[in-house]
């Protein structure tokens, strides 16, 4: 029997999300809601009967969902593209849309459209777009497709393209060429901030055009990302975590996409990968030992123990690669990372 299959399917995702529904994706004026991404993970690994509890723990964090402005159109929608006074209009624009149309085909029209902006809401808007595909491809149902309303609407809204790099010489691998990423100059405050400081980035798989080459070299630096939080994400525990789950979002992506949108996607996701990296290395890697080999089920149950939504969410991220390296990651970001009281 598929345990994993019959906890995403049991009612309590569904359940969770209606709730999440009710909230913005944001609060504090910036900050994300990570309930939705965190309550799929859940549900993904085994963990459905605990996403109500979690909820109770988060549920100060989140606000009422934002008033709207006016209604996003087919026919007006560029210069609603990036204001994030319209989250409300957008998610009524994919309410919409998706009522009227599969949610492949919807995604497939978007896809390209939101992707160069992948870096809005510190890379959560693609992050949670991909929670939400993950489980609409395993059950497709309303509060799924409510969500991925919610996270393409998010997406828009907050779309925020990067420009003007200039490109550095790479290296063969993944892992070696996030290695050569410059650091930004010190002194930088905030996601915006240090992002506008990202000016120059290596250039890593430019030359692959074949989809499926894309889609192994987006695994190649997911896992390249993942390991090296182990040694590098005490430069800035919940940041670096994104380095690792927005490529992992887009990857998991991509089977529902058409073919011919993976090698941009993988090229965006490098992007996305490298500028956090900049933004927040650390000046040294430390060695890291975990301090027990955990089997992929325990370390998600640690992590939600812990309770905090970045230690969650690289944990699914660890448990889809399920090598040891990946997993030591996942418990490294339990030991940098305050818990969720």
């Amino acid at each position: 029997m598929d345990t994993t299959k019959t906890s995403r399917t049991s009612g309590h995702l569904e359940e969770a999300l209606d709730r999440v529904h009710a909230s913005g994706p944001e609060r504090e004026g910036w900050l994300s809601n990570h309930a939705p991404m965190v309550v799929e993970a859940l549900a993904a690994h085994g963990q459905a009967g605990s996403v109500h509890r979690w909820l109770d723990l988060y549920g100060d964090r989140l606000e009422d969902f934002p008033d709207r402005t006016a209604p996003v159109t087919d026919d007006n929608w560029p210069s609603a593209l990036g204001d994030p006074r319209r989250i409300a209009d957008w998610t009524d624009y994919f309410s919409r849309t998706l009522a009227e149309r599969p949610w492949q085909g919807v995604l497939a029209a978007w896809w390209p459209r939101l992707l160069p902006g992948m870096y809005g809401g510190a890379t959560h808007t693609v992050i949670r777009a991909g929670h939400a595909v993950r489980a609409l491809a395993a059950d497709e149902n309303a509060p799924r497709l409510a969500e991925l309303a919610h996270a393409l609407g998010y997406w828009a809204a907050r779309h925020q393209p990067v420009t003007g790099l200039v490109r550095l010489p790479g290296a063969p691998t993944a892992a070696d060429t996030l290695e050569a990423v410059p650091a930004i100059e010190p002194g930088h405050l905030g996601f915006r901030n240090r992002l506008a400081a990202v000016h120059r980035l290596p250039v890593w798989a430019q030359d692959v055009t074949d989809p499926d080459t894309a889609k192994a070299r987006l695994t190649e630096l997911v896992r390249a990302a993942t390991h090296r939080y182990a040694t590098h994400g005490h430069g800035e525990p919940t940041m670096l975590v994104h380095a690792a789950t927005a490529p992992n979002a887009v990857l998991r992506t991509l089977d529902s996409l058409p073919r011919d949108q993976w090698v941009p996607s993988l090229h965006a996701a490098w992007t996305a990968s490298a500028a956090v990296t900049a933004m927040y290395a650390p000046a040294e890697p430390v060695a890291y030992v975990p301090p027990a080999r955990l089997a992929p089920e325990e370390v998600m149950e640690r992590a939600l123990a812990h309770g905090d939504e970045h230690v969650i969410k690289l944990t699914d991220t660890a448990l889809d690669l399920g090598d040891e390296q990946a997993l030591a990651a996942a418990l490294r970001a339990v030991e940098l990372s305050e818990p969720l009281v």
